[in-house]
């Protein structure tokens, strides 16, 4: 697969990245005066003028330079599309028709090209025409009004949930439209957006409104229908604990050394652990003050409790499980040295994900893909 790839920041590198990761030809396409504005996002904490934002989301791809404002690069571009299989960017709608590289343009250089776009809200609708920021398809998605302490003001989720879910989904959007092609040789034009892809994600908040009427509220980071399944202070720290049925609240109270819990007339069932929430936890938590996280988590597991640590990225990234996994990856680079990026969640057997390229130096094969040199 052969992707011309015109995006940049977040949402469109991370839907590339993933197709590049996989074996596909990804050739980024950047701008003149710096390219992909996550260059020079987070100070430039290295030997060379790139930032680590860029290199957490472009790795095995080739980088060209092309000025698309002016003819020269509009041919360029052009060239490359002819070859191309996919397409992918993401510029606010209207851009790229401006530009001359929308996918009517570029459909009539190839009949078979797969057009991906990623924006905001969509190329229609009400709010097709609004700037695309993950903070703001957080709130208008729903996903703020359920983040959160119900005491609290909303939250966006910790991490940019409608940035790379819209990457995610418009790289099995273009895997689904690739097959499509092999079989028929076809192309077609696809879209996602960032509120789309946040609005998605709340399936089980919206089911939950629909089947009983009732707005889902912010509850920290305790289940909507089942308890105790949150985090607890422990005596140093923080855990989270899962005896969300029945059997598991029967052998949590067996592991924290309070076995008559499990028939208290106030924690005895599922309604009734969930209408006494607060005092639940408060319980649970005066019982875990008596001793560290690790010694609860060893004992919990021990006892058939889901349960886990509540870790730091310093504790994640030097876990020996995250380590095992192989989700920390050092990259060779030509000017830092190396650059430490997260490894690949899907391990396929007979045809793995793998580094075959460190993230390019800006217009680095700008003479490998066009013959000519860097502008």
């Amino acid at each position: 697969m052969k992707v011309v790839d015109l995006t940049q920041v977040m949402a469109g590198p991370f839907c590339t990245m993933l197709l590049a990761d996989f074996g596909a030809d990804v050739i980024k396409v950047e701008p003149p005066g710096g390219g992909d504005q996550t260059r020079h996002s987070w100070g430039r904490s290295g030997k060379g003028d790139d930032g680590p934002a860029f290199f957490a989301l472009n790795r095995n791809k080739r980088s060209i330079v092309l000025d698309l404002r002016s003819d020269e690069g509009l041919a360029d571009f052009r060239r490359l599309v002819v070859e191309a299989d996919v397409v992918v960017e993401n510029f606010r709608p209207g851009v790229t028709e401006r530009l001359g590289i929308d996918y009517e343009s570029v459909k009539k250089l190839n009949p078979a090209i797969i057009y991906a776009s990623i924006s905001g809200f969509g190329h229609s609708g009400p709010y097709s025409d609004r700037p695309g920021y993950d903070l703001i398809a957080q709130g208008m998605s729903g996903v703020m009004g359920v983040t959160g302490h119900p005491d609290a003001p909303p939250a966006k989720a910790g991490v940019p949930v409608g940035d790379m879910g819209s990457g995610l989904y418009c790289a099995y959007g273009i895997l689904a439209a690739y097959v499509h092609k092999l079989r028929t040789g076809e192309g077609q034009r696809l879209e996602t957006s960032l509120f789309e892809a946040a609005l998605s994600l709340t399936a089980w908040e919206a089911t939950e409104y629909w089947s009983s009427g009732h707005v889902p509220a912010r509850t920290g980071s305790s289940h909507r229908m089942s308890a105790p399944y949150q985090a607890f202070r422990t005596k140093d720290g923080w855990m989270t604990i899962g005896a969300n049925n029945q059997r598991l609240w029967g052998f949590l109270c067996a592991a924290i050394g309070a076995p008559e819990l499990e028939h208290d007339e106030r924690f005895a069932t599922n309604p009734l652990r969930m209408a006494n929430k607060k005092l639940l936890a408060d319980t649970i938590e005066g019982l875990l003050a008596a001793h560290g996280t690790d010694y609860w988590v060893e004992r919990l597991l021990a006892g058939g409790v889901p349960c886990g640590p509540i870790l730091a990225y310093d504790e994640v990234l030097a876990d020996p499980h995250t380590r095992h996994r192989e989700m920390v990856l050092s990259i060779p680079h030509p000017v830092e040295g190396e650059v430490r990026t997260l490894g690949f969640p899907v391990k396929l057997a007979g045809t793995p994900a793998a580094v075959r390229r460190h993230p390019p130096l800006l217009g680095e094969h700008q003479e490998e893909v066009l013959g000519v040199k860097t502008p």
